[in-house]
This record gives C-alpha cells, sequence and structure tokens, in this order.
C-alpha cells in the first residue's frame, strides 16, 4: 500500500501504509534489484502509525511526513491510534515530534525553496469511502517554519489555497516559489501569494506528480502515469533541475 515517496541517499523513502498485520510508516527501498525494503519508523511514541501518506526530506537530513486515518476509513488498517497529524524525525537519532494537528486528513507536504515555509494539504473533503463532504476542507494550509530553542517549530498557520475541483493531493514547489497540487481536474499552480496561475489539465485528475529535467512533470492518477512538458526553465525546487 504504497503511497508518497521521496529521493532518500542512494535510494528511496516510501510512505508505506500498511495493512491489518504489516504496520503503516517509512520504508527505505533500493532502486536496484532485488528492491529490498526496510521499516525505518513505524510509530510514534510506541503508537502504531494511521496510514503515512506523504513525506519530503529537508536539507538538513530531517523527515517530514503526513499520517491521516483513511487507511482505517477504507478497511486496510485497525482502528486509529493517532489523530491525524504531521511529524519530523530526525533519523541520525531517532528522535520523532508531531509538529501539526488540527487536520482532517492531512495529506501532501512540501517545502518552499529557501525551506522557509512548509506547505500541507487538507483533503478533508473527500471521506475515505470516497463520499463527498463539501463542508470540510478541501484547502493547502501555509506555515512558517520558526527556530526556537535550537529547534523547528511550525507556526503562523494561514489558509494559502483552496480548490475548486476535487481535492488537493500531491504538492510541490519549483525554484520561483510557485506552489503546485495534483486536483481533480490536472495540477493547478498557484503564485507563492497564493493566486491561482493556471491548471495543466489532466483526464482523470491528478494525485500525486514529481518533476523531472528542464520543466518535465510525471503525473499519476488512478489509471495512467502523464508526462507533461512546462518551459524548460521551471525547476522544481526539490532537486533543482
Amino acid at each position: 500500500m504504497g503511497n508518497g515517496g521521496v529521493n532518500w541517499g542512494s535510494g528511496a523513502l516510501i510512505c508505506g501504509q500498511g495493512t491489518m498485520d504489516r504496520p503503516s510508516g517509512l520504508y527505505s527501498m533500493s532502486v536496484e534489484a532485488p528492491y529490498s525494503s526496510n521499516l525505518v519508523k513505524g510509530d510514534f511514541l510506541g503508537r502504531p502509525f494511521n496510514s503515512v501518506n506523504d513525506v519530503v526530506v529537508h536539507s538538513d537530513g530531517s523527515i517530514w511526513f503526513t499520517d491521516p486515518t483513511y487507511g482505517f476509513e477504507q478497511g486496510y488498517r485497525p482502528d486509529p491510534a493517532l489523530p491525524s497529524q504531521v511529524y519530523r524525525l530526525k533519523p541520525g537519532n531517532g528522535s520523532i515530534r508531531a509538529v501539526a494537528d488540527g487536520f482532517g486528513h492531512p495529506n501532501g507536504i512540501c517545502f518552499s525553496p529557501d525551506e522557509k515555509t512548509v506547505y500541507i494539504t487538507d483533503t478533508d473533503k473527500q471521506n475515505g469511502d470516497g463520499t463527498i463532504d463539501h463542508r470540510k476542507a478541501s484547502s493547502i494550509y501555509a506555515f512558517d517554519v520558526s527556530v526556537y530553542h535550537g529547534e523547528p517549530f511550525l507556526t503562523n498557520r494561514r489558509l494559502f489555497a483552496v480548490t475548486d475541483a476535487g481535492i488537493p493531493d500531491g504538492i510541490k514547489c519549483d525554484l520561483d516559489g510557485n506552489v503546485y497540487s495534483g486536483c481533480g481536474d490536472g495540477i493547478h499552480v498557484w503564485s507563492p501569494g497564493g493566486v491561482l496561475l493556471g491548471r495543466v489539465r489532466i483526464n482523470g485528475g491528478c494525485a500525486n506528480f514529481c518533476f523531472g529535467k528542464d520543466g518535465e512533470i510525471f503525473a499519476l492518477n488512478e489509471h495512467r502515469l502523464w508526462r507533461v512538458q512546462l518551459g524548460g526553465h521551471v525547476k522544481g525546487a526539490l532537486l533543482g533541475i
């Protein structure tokens, strides 16, 4: 039940949503045969994660990830033992902190190019059984990364954008600070000030995506993998290529 993933060392870091008898958590995976995987972290304070969804790695090596309760709602995970929260893990010493709560279903997560802002999507509008509740969030929230006593905190939570098509799932920034998110009709793009700049229309919408080289985007939905070509000057903030 893999979901989000990110480059990590010489391999990949994958969000395993888990099953009834296998833990949800962060897994390291080799990108060469035999593609072995190992659980990096599967609990918070001894309580199992719900269904880890998306992950990003900070330049300092810390791992930031989201953990909504979709697994339980969709019938492949036990009763939740934790609220829907966002976490920061320091793999060097294994320390982990909850850094944000108050979400319905925290989903995608990314940093701005200068790593001073964290963007997190809340897909609470779409229930685990696929039904829609228009009273709930279909939104992107921005947080400042503030340092107190040598440790980062997420502060100044603010509503960055609300989508009008489906829910904002995966999220990324380009090197200009523009914010991209997979939505019900494709990929939406906002300025750093939250102004909708445009949409990449994709039949069937877009769940998650990543930047390739020189303006490439590789986008996934429930049925297909798409290649999108933007202007060659567009560079994804994660790799800067």
